[in-house]
């Protein structure tokens, strides 16, 4: 292997012709690129084995070399069902590709390396929907978006069953290490790479900040809009929702699936005495695809995490690398819709934090402040649920490491929907071509685009964010810059503990409310 690795960094020679630049080999294969504007885009590169047949719920396996030159396709996007990314929805289990893109030009010396993972609640989304020409070259970095197991496929847990509840994760690994093997074939510096990711993208970052296996596959961080502390109170994103977080102790999620299977089981046509864990690996996707929001859930207490991320991060055992954290300003919107005309404020107040504790929230926000009963909840619910459990991580990586903390807050990105302002998710085609589409962009939007590559890519190209032509980022958390166009705010110092009223959320007493150690159980309902 460590022969193939070495002349993967040579140029790739035909005998009788010139050095094909669009052609890179890897450890496994050669991989011809396309051109997308000032970049070259290498898709649908497989770094593991399919996770199919008897290697369903196994760590993934390496990937088995091949002949000939593997055109730049996108590849499967993970089992899911149909969603705005995906809308004829997949079932093929064959998913586990990455995405190489690089800048077209020529550079003296490797350049950074900056790995997405990409969000959707670890049930849905793909890598491929993240188009990265105009960060890799404008950027001058080398951008790899990854796809790996969601759902039933990725976070599924058996008594017995090594790696419960992390396949997902371990999958996120293994593109890791594949970068480290291959990143100077595609001009890349293996010694400097980025981890970066939204929603559950910013989960997973947060996971492998604390994953012991991680040690050393990358040198800095990005966390958007999702961190080590992110959980919900009850009753706070949909009515009759339980309280919890995205991190379950590992005998948890093998319980909740044992008790899965078994019901399952008559409906599975299991052979007789043929084990459960068989009968599951032999029965076809499509059926798994109909219960994968069942388990959406990461397993710690293992190998691959032994603690909760949240509990980790606040001990101070995760790796020593700077980072980013950020939100966007009214990240709760989309959610209101859930709860159809919002008129009763005070009753959502109360079904989310209980009786005793509604009465100082509802001091804390009162009604008269907010143009709406929609927006007054839209404000509680973005606080407590979103900038403050992000706050509480980037505080305690700050004891130890250069945090950089943000709040995107233009009100009018593409992507927003009437009322919905600076919503979850609205920042990212201000990073990259989402489906390859160029998003349109006023020119004070264009502006800010530019400058959050350049901030982004400065950071993963040195750890510190700070550059020509923007305002100065200091690494202060929870102190940070609100980034927006010249016309609305435009990039100003922000104080995101205050801002998000955050000091109050980590006062109230042992509740619903409480910003939680990311232990399910610790979020009770009041």
């Amino acid at each position: 292997m460590k022969i193939l690795t070495a002349f993967a960094v040579l140029p790739l020679l035909i005998p009788g012709s010139a050095p094909r630049p669009d052609v890179v080999q890897t450890d496994a294969g050669q991989v011809q690129a396309k051109t997308v504007g000032q970049a070259r885009v290498y898709d649908g590169i497989p770094y593991a084995a399919p996770p199919v047949g008897h290697l369903r719920w196994q760590a993934p396996q390496p990937v088995r070399p091949w002949d000939g030159v593997r055109a730049s396709k996108l590849g499967n996007p993970w089992p899911q069902q149909p969603n705005s990314e995906v809308p004829k929805g997949s079932s093929d289990e064959d998913c586990l590709y990455l995405n190489v893109t690089t800048p077209a030009a020529q550079s003296a010396k490797p350049r950074a390396v900056f790995v997405w993972f990409p969000g959707g609640g670890f049930f849905e989304g793909a890598g491929n929907s993240y188009e990265a020409s105009k960060l890799a070259s404008r950027g001058d970095v080398v951008v790899v978006t990854v796809n790996y197991r969601l759902g039933i496929y990725g976070f599924f847990g058996y008594p017995g069953l090594p790696g419960s509840g992390t396949f997902g994760l371990q999958d996120q690994q293994a593109a890791l290490r594949w970068v480290q093997r291959n990143a100077r074939a595609f001009g890349g510096d293996p010694r400097n790479v980025t981890i970066a990711g939204e929603s559950a993208g910013g989960m997973s970052v947060c996971a492998q900040l604390t994953a012991p296996a991680s040690a050393g596959l990358f040198s800095k961080a990005v966390m958007q809009s999702g961190s080590c502390a992110f959980d919900w109170p009850a009753n706070s994103q949909y009515p009759g929702q339980a309280a919890d977080s995205f991190w379950h102790p590992v005998r948890q999620v093998e319980t909740d699936g044992k008790e899965w299977a078994a019901a399952k089981r008559p409906e599975l046509a299991c052979k007789p005495g043929q084990s459960t864990l068989d009968c599951l690996r032999a029965t076809k996707s499509d059926v798994l695809l109909a219960e994968t929001k069942q388990f959406t859930q990461s397993g710690y207490g293992g190998a691959v995490l032994p603690l909760s991320p949240a509990k980790a991060l606040r001990a101070g055992l995760f790796h020593r690398v700077p980072m980013i954290s950020g939100n966007n300003q009214n990240e709760a919107t989309p959610w209101l819709a859930a709860f159809g005309e919002i008129k009763d404020y005070p009753k959502l107040v109360t079904d989310m934090v209980g009786a005793k504790q509604a009465a100082k929230v509802l001091r804390e926000y009162p009604l008269d402040r907010y143009e709406s009963p929609a927006a007054a909840w839209a404000a509680v619910t973005t606080d407590r649920i979103w900038s403050c459990t992000q706050v509480a991580s980037s505080r305690q990586a700050a004891r130890k490491v250069p945090v950089y903390a943000y709040e995107f807050a233009d009100q009018h990105s593409p992507l927003s929907q009437p009322g919905q302002g600076a919503a979850h998710a609205v920042e990212l085609p201000y990073l990259f071509r989402l489906g390859g589409l160029d998003f349109p962009l006023t020119a004070t939007q264009q502006r800010l685009s530019d400058q959050m590559i350049d901030y982004w890519t400065a950071f993963a190209r040195t750890g510190d964010p700070n550059g020509p032509g923007r305002p100065q980022w200091l690494p202060s958390a929870p102190k940070g810059l609100s980034l927006a166009p010249t016309d609305q705010t435009g990039i100003r110092p922000v104080d995101l503990s205050q801002e998000h009223h955050c000091d109050f959320w980590t006062g109230l007493t042992r509740s619903s409310t409480r910003i939680s150690t990311g232990d399910s159980r610790s979020s009770s309902n009041a």
